[in-house]
């Protein structure tokens, strides 16, 4: 589990570096949207995938 949310945290940090290109070098806003989409998708699955994984069991929040 923990291999998978660090996975995903890096794939999401790097979505995010190439909307900042996209941004710096003013090429096309669409590449952009879909570059932060994907990132906000991609959190919104990690989230949901914590909070399913608590539910379960295989994690536990430190005391």
């Amino acid at each position: 589990m923990k291999i998978v949310a660090i996975i995903l945290l890096l794939i999401i940090l790097i979505t995010l570096g190439r909307a900042l290109l996209q941004m710096v070098r003013g090429g096309r806003s669409t590449q952009m949207v879909k570059a932060l989409t994907l990132r906000v998708g991609l959190s919104i699955v990690l989230f949901l995938l914590l909070l399913i994984a608590y539910g379960v069991g295989w994690i536990h929040p430190n005391a």
